[in-house]
C-alpha cells in the first residue's frame, strides 16, 4: 500500500473521513468474430449495406442498396429491401420491396427498432420518408419529409435514427443539417441544429444515438469530420475529431453507436475503420484496415457509374472498403463493409482498469479539523500529526 493510502486508512480508523473520487473506467478492444452476407445481387447477397439493426431475437436486419440499371435508371428488382439474417448469419427473408408504393423502398437507409413496440422504422431516401413495419414485417405507415438533394452533397434524405427513453424518434436530415424529433406515430415535435461549423451546428448529420443515461445526443457530423454531443434541447456540449487518418481523426464518419457506459463507436467511413472513444471523446482504440489489392495498394471505392463493389474484393477479416452502417447489440458491433457486400461482426471486449483514486485533500482536512474538536486530548496530538503528514504527502 502507498504512503498516502496508509495515512488515509489510519485517519479513517481514528474517526476521520477522507473523500476520494474513484474512476471505474474500462478499456475497450475490438476483435473479429464473423461476417454476414456475401457480395452480389441475389437473395441473401448485399451491396452497399447502409444500415443495420438487430432485434431482441438476435436477427440482423440490413438495408440493401438501391438497384440501378447500367444507364442509371431505377431498377426496383435489385436491392431496395431490408434483408434479414438469423443469429448464425443465415439468410431468412426480407422486409419490403423495391418501388414507389406503400411499404416499398427506393434506397432504404438506417433501420431501427422501437424499444417499446418492436416496430421497425426504416429511412427511405428517394421516397423521402420513414416507413414503419410491425415485428412481423407488415407495413403500417409512412411519415416525414426531408431536405432534397443539393449540388454540393452526394447523399440526401433521412440518415441516422435513435429513440429516447420517452419513445420519441430522432432522425437526421442529412442535407438539411438538422435532426428531426418525432413521436412514435410520426408527428413532428421539432428540429435541432443549424448548418455550420460551430458547436451545435452540423454539416451532414449521419449516425446518431440518444444516450439512455443522460438524454444527450451523439451525432456523427460527417462533413465537419467530427462527433458532436448535444444536450436534449440541441445545445452543443462538446465535439471531438478533426479531418485526418490519425488516432481520433476522421474522414467522413457515418455510423455511430453507444454502449451502456456511453463509450462511442464510430464508423470512420473513408478511413475504412472503426474508432472507439469514451463519453468525453478520449480515444480508446481503433479496428480495421483498408482493402488491398495483390500489390498491396489500397483498393479505391468504385466510381458512380460502376458496379458497387471494390476491384478487387479483399474479404480478409478486418479489411474494409469504407465502413458504413453500424449496430451494437449484446457485446457485438456490426459494421457494414460498404463496397464489399458484407457486414463484419466484431466482439467488444471490455476489462476494468485499475481504479484511479483522487484524494479530495481540502475536504479531508476539513473533516479532520471538525472531528479533532470532539476527540479526547490523548488522541488529538496523534491525529494532528497524521494530518500534517497527509498535507506534506499530497503537496
Amino acid at each position: 500500500m502507498s504512503k498516502l493510502g496508509k495515512l488515509s486508512l489510519a485517519i479513517a480508523s481514528a474517526g476521520f473521513l477522507v473523500l476520494a473520487a474513484a474512476s471505474q473506467a474500462k478499456s475497450v478492444t475490438l476483435e473479429y468474430d464473423s461476417s454476414i452476407g456475401t457480395p452480389g445481387f441475389g437473395p441473401g447477397q448485399l451491396f452497399v449495406p447502409q444500415g443495420i439493426a438487430v432485434n431482441n431475437e438476435g436477427n440482423v436486419y440490413v438495408s440493401n442498396g438501391r438497384g440501378v440499371n447500367p444507364d442509371g435508371s431505377f431498377n426496383p428488382n435489385l436491392g431496395n429491401k431490408v434483408e434479414i439474417f438469423n443469429p448464425k448469419g443465415d439468410y431468412i427473408g426480407a422486409v419490403g420491396s423495391g418501388g414507389k408504393g406503400p411499404g416499398q423502398f427506393d434506397e432504404p437507409t438506417v433501420p431501427e427498432f422501437s424499444p417499446t413496440t418492436g416496430n421497425l422504422y426504416v429511412g427511405d431516401v428517394y421516397n423521402n420518408n420513414i416507413k414503419i413495419f410491425d415485428p412481423q414485417g407488415n407495413f403500417i405507415k409512412s411519415f416525414g419529409s426531408f431536405t432534397p438533394l443539393t449540388p454540393d452533397r452526394a447523399f440526401f434524405g433521412p440518415s441516422g435514427e435513435s429513440f429516447d427513453k420517452a419513445g420519441n424518434l430522432y432522425v437526421g436530415d442529412f442535407t438539411g443539417d438538422k435532426i428531426n424529433k418525432y413521436t412514435a406515430d410520426g408527428e413532428l415535435l421539432g428540429s435541432i441544429g443549424t448548418s455550420g461549423t460551430g458547436l451545435g451546428q452540423l454539416q451532414g448529420p449521419a449516425g446518431l444515438r440518444v444516450s439512455q443515461n443522460t438524454g444527450n445526443i451523439y451525432v456523427a457530423d460527417q462533413y465537419n469530420n467530427r462527433v458532436q454531443v448535444l444536450d436534449p434541447s440541441g445545445k452543443g456540449l462538446i465535439s471531438f475529431g478533426t479531418k485526418g487518418s490519425g488516432d481520433g481523426q476522421f474522414f467522413e464518419p457515418i455510423g455511430l453507436e453507444l454502449d451502456q457506459e456511453d463509450n462511442v463507436y464510430v464508423a470512420d467511413k473513408a478511413n475504412s475503420r472503426v474508432q472507439v472513444f469514451d463519453k468525453n471523446g478520449k480515444f480508446l482504440t481503433a479496428y480495421g484496415q483498408p482493402a488491398l489489392d495483390a500489390s498491396g495498394k489500397i483498393v479505391p471505392p468504385p466510381g458512380l457509374t460502376d458496379p458497387p463493389f471494390g476491384k478487387p474484393l479483399d474479404l480478409a477479416p478486418g479489411r474494409f472498403n469504407w465502413t458504413g452502417g453500424t449496430a451494437l447489440k449484446d457485446g457485438k458491433l456490426y459494421v457494414g463493409d460498404f463496397f464489399q457486400g458484407r457486414v463484419q461482426v466484431l466482439k467488444v471486449n471490455t476489462a476494468a482498469k485499475v481504479p484511479e483514486s483522487t484524494p479530495v485533500v481540502g475536504l479531508g482536512l476539513l473533516a479532520a479539523i471538525a472531528a479533532a474538536s470532539t476527540l479526547k486530548k490523548r488522541s488529538s496530538k496523534s491525529v494532528l500529526d497524521l494530518t500534517k503528514k497527509l498535507e506534506k504527502t499530497a503537496v
